[in-house]
């Protein structure tokens, strides 16, 4: 007879998977297909065709249920961020119980969700569901969500399309209706080595980016002065920001450094336009790349965009979020500043929300971890789900 794990058998199972954004999650992929299958389900796969990707991944979705549209999707993603240099007091690929809390990394973002969900999807195969139900599991999303929109093009072509997905990102099983757009640069300052003795004769590429980075605390104090629009109100904080958190670059103290690169990203709220923030960074990354032709004309500064996700949109009278609504019986508004798959959902055309167990002040963190309670909860919501979809 085949096993049938529980919820917390299954968050078990998936945290003892390191998958961090950097390596592999096909071990994870693998063992989940195994066991849907060994249910009776299948699944399907899409493969990360990114141009000179090293590390293989790879996204998985399924459908239960009768072969017609109209589906609720469960979506959520494999990958967690590192434990580097984090002060754990537990293994984070361990799921430890203590003083009412799930310790583990990822138990709160997001494999406890993943979890509940993947019993979920087994659960409606064996009840026997009128209404189909559809897992996706995706990967990349804590490097900027770029694995979702590959994995949900390929779901529309291969699945019947679904009406409504709830992404279970921690939101203390709150209806989240609304998040933040955002997109990101990979800033390169090629400059000019010199011996800093002699540094105006050479492009020192840290101190030139410096300038753009300083750009971007300005248009953080912009932005902060504003009185907010009633959209943006609803966030915290109310208004765009732009941040870097990451910088490399320079050889020695004594040489002007050849190379500065680093990441400006910007999370935008709804009603403004990301294009908008774009124009104006390539705007002053021409200002400032003028400046170092003056003087060492073979310098230059490219940028890549690196994620582009787009904001999560109240809907009017929104299926995902009535239904969500309907079983937790929360009716009070909730925003978010991080970005979802569920924005790419709702581009292509499928009415979404954000509803998970946990709180994201623990995503990240040393000792994450979610409570036995809101676990338990996000069990029960499942619950109730089934008995709408029978």
């Amino acid at each position: 007879m085949v096993e049938t794990l529980s919820p917390l058998a299954l968050m078990t199972k998936l945290i003892s998977f390191p998958t961090v954004s950097r390596d592999s999650n096909l071990p994870l992929i693998d063992w989940v297909e195994d066991y849907l299958n060994s249910h009776g389900i299948t699944c399907h796969r899409f493969y990360d065709d990114t141009e000179g990707r090293i590390v293989e991944k790879a996204a998985l979705f399924a459908h239960v249920g009768p072969d017609q549209e109209g589906a609720i999707v469960l979506s959520g993603h494999t990958d967690v961020v590192p434990v580097d240099g984090q002060p754990w007091d537990t293994d984070p690929w361990t799921v430890t119980e203590k003083d009412g809390k799930y310790y583990g990394r990822g138990t709160c973002d997001m494999k406890g969700f993943d979890a509940i969900a993947i019993w979920t999807l087994v659960e409606a195969h064996k009840r026997g569901v009128k209404r189909p139900l559809q897992i996706a599991l995706s990967f990349d999303e804590e490097v900027g969500c770029t694995g979702a929109p590959p994995m949900i093009d390929r779901m529309l072509e291969v699945l019947p399309k679904a009406s409504a997905v709830i992404v279970g990102e921690p939101s203390m099983m709150q209806a989240v209706t609304g998040h933040k757009g955002g997109h990101g640069y990979t800033t390169h300052v090629k400059g000019f080595e010199v011996h800093s003795s002699l540094l105006h004769t050479g492009v020192n590429a840290i101190m030139y980016g410096a300038k753009l980075i300083e750009w971007g605390n300005e248009v953080n104090a912009e932005n902060m002065a504003k009185t907010p629009s009633d959209i943006a109100a609803q966030f915290n904080p109310p208004f765009t920001t732009a941040h870097t958190g990451m910088i490399e670059g320079g050889t020695a103290h004594n040489i002007t450094a050849k190379d500065c690169i680093f990441g400006m990203d910007f999370r935008v709220v709804p009603g403004e336009d990301p294009a908008d923030y774009t124009e104006r960074y390539v705007a002053k990354v021409r200002e400032v790349e003028t400046l170092m032709k003056a003087v060492v004309p073979e310098t230059q500064i490219t940028l890549k965009q690196k994620f582009r996700v787009p904001p999560l949109m109240p809907e009017e009278n929104g299926e995902a979020e009535t239904l969500v609504r309907q079983i937790t019986g929360d009716n009070a508004s909730h925003k978010v500043s991080y970005g979802t798959e569920a924005g790419q959902f709702q581009e292509r055309g499928y009415s979404a929300v954000i509803c998970g167990p946990g709180d994201i002040a623990q995503a990240h963190q040393p000792n994450e971890f979610c409570t036995v309670a809101q676990f338990n909860a996000g069990h029960a919501f499942m619950e109730k789900l089934l008995e709408r979809l029978l």
